[in-house]
Parts: C-alpha cells; sequence; structure tokens
C-alpha cells in the first residue's frame, strides 16, 4: 500500500513502519494518524508480520510532537473529539495490538511521538534521543494518553514532574526511569530492534498475544487483570502452540511454532 506520509516495508517476519515528515520533524498530523492506523490495522492483518517496528525518518527525531497548526483554534468541543478520536484510532489501538510493537526512538519524541512511542508495547532509544510532554506550555495537556502511560512506565512522581516541567529528558534519563529498555547509538538502534525482534518472533505468537492481553488488564478501569490472566492462561491450553511448545520441551528439542 501506498502512504503519503509514512513508509512501511516488510522482511523475515519483521514490519517497519517509518514516519516519513522529516520537514515537519515527522510532527503528527491528523492524516498521518489516519495512516498509521491504516498501517497498523493491515499489518495486524497480515499473517506474515510477527512484530512490527516503528520509527521516524531522518536522524533528528521520531516524531517531534503533534502538528499544532491543526487545532490552534479549536473549539473546548473540537478539542475534546480531537484527543477521543487520536485516542481511539491509533493510541489506544497499538497499544491492544496482538501484534508485538517496538518503538525505535531515534531523536526527539515530544508530546504526541512520546505518546506514540508509550502506546507502543515497549521502546528503545538513540543515544541522542530526548523525550517529554510539552503541553502545558502551550496552555493544554497530553490528550493522546499520556497523563495515564507516563505514570504507569515512570511513576506518578515522575510524571507530575515530566508534565508540568514541559521539560525533556535524555535517553539515559528515560532508561534510568523505566520510559526505555535499551540506549544505544543511532547505528545499533534499527539493528538492536530487529534482533529483539528476532527473539520474540521465536516463541508462540499465540501465547505473546494472550501475554498482551493480561498485562494490559491490569490498566483497564473495573477490570481484574488477575482473572484475564487465568482466563487468556486456560484458553492457551487448548492452541496449537501450547501442544507444540510442551512436546517440543519434553522432546528435548527446539519448537515449532504454527500460530494457532
Amino acid at each position: 500500500m501506498n502512504y503519503e506520509n509514512l513508509l512501511v516495508s516488510k522482511s523475515n517476519g519483521i514490519a517497519q513502519i517509518t514516519i516519513n515528515r522529516p520537514k515537519k520533524l515527522n510532527a503528527l498530523n491528523k492524516a498521518t494518524i489516519q495512516e498509521l492506523h491504516k498501517a497498523f490495522d493491515t499489518l495486524e492483518s497480515d499473517l506474515s508480520v510477527e512484530t512490527i517496528i516503528v520509527t521516524g525518518s531522518g536522524d533528528k527525531a521520531f516524531v517531534a510532537g503533534a502538528d499544532i497548526a491543526e487545532f490552534a483554534h479549536f473549539s473546548v468541543e473540537e478539542g475534546a473529539n480531537l484527543a477521543r478520536a487520536g485516542q481511539e484510532m491509533l493510541f489506544n489501538f497499538v497499544e491492544n495490538l496482538a501484534t508485538p510493537v517496538i518503538a525505535a526512538v531515534n531523536g526527539f519524541a515530544l508530546g504526541g511521538g512520546l505518546e506514540l512511542a508509550m502506546a507502543c508495547h515497549f521502546r528503545i532509544a538513540s543515544n541522542n534521543a530526548k523525550m517529554g510532554l510539552p503541553e502545558v506550555s502551550l496552555g493544554v495537556i497530553p490528550g493522546y494518553g499520556g497523563t495515564q502511560r507516563l505514570p504507569q512506565l515512570v511513576g506518578k512522581g515522575k510524571a507530575m514532574e515530566l508534565i508540568m516541567t514541559a521539560g525533556m529528558i535524555s535517553a539515559e534519563e528515560a532508561k534510568e526511569c523505566g520510559l526505555v529498555n535499551h540506549v544505544v547509538s543511532q547505528e545499533e538502534l534499527l539493528p538492536l530492534a530487529e534482533k529483539i525482534a528476532s527473539k520474540i518472533m521465536r516463541n508462540s505468537s499465540v501465547a505473546i498475544a494472550a501475554a498482551i492481553k493480561a498485562v494490559n488488564a491490569n490498566f483497564e478501569d473495573g477490570v481484574n487483570g488477575f482473572d484475564i490472566e487465568i482466563e487468556e492462561f486456560g484458553k492457551c491450553f487448548g492452541t496449537e502452540d501450547f501442544e507444540e511448545g510442551t512436546t517440543a520441551f519434553l522432546e528435548k528439542r527446539k519448537p515449532n511454532f504454527s500460530g494457532n
């Protein structure tokens, strides 16, 4: 599929989505959010894709925020609708994909860019990356899940400080507080993402999808994550992958998972 603001490639079970608006530092406008939804939705349905890596084009930015010009004159209702539609179309959608999504943060990840990275299942960063939620410096707050996911990842106190100061932290600081898992040079970033993706792909995609659902359940209001874990654990026993995984273990060989 052709996209105006994205580059999408696939190789050996790994798909890569590159947000490609380098002149705008890959800022998220309405069209890019819609294209990202379409790309993720298409890749989720592609049986040849087992993991997805998301990154930004160029060496300056992952995503340097939202396209402020698009909503600078919005009304209260229009602002609320913007946040609601964006969360449903992209950020919550990515978080709940059954296919693992790795954010490869190569440079600035600010505002909506950091919110996109946080919606991914985990994050790795280049050593020049800078991350932050600067929205309060514009008289608004993060609207694409930032006030919810940042505290989940780094704790309430650190999240409050980052949001209220509108400041940026370095990749190393982000690693120290649990916002990213690994920090490497820009040259090593995508190779590391692919290496981790390859490790993921050795395992049962059915079990991984169940694990994503169970982990996410802990953060849903009114949902008992332990109950979802029990339910998903039980479902695994009815899969071909469970039969293959346990048989391979007992036979002391590597499993050959079918994804069923």
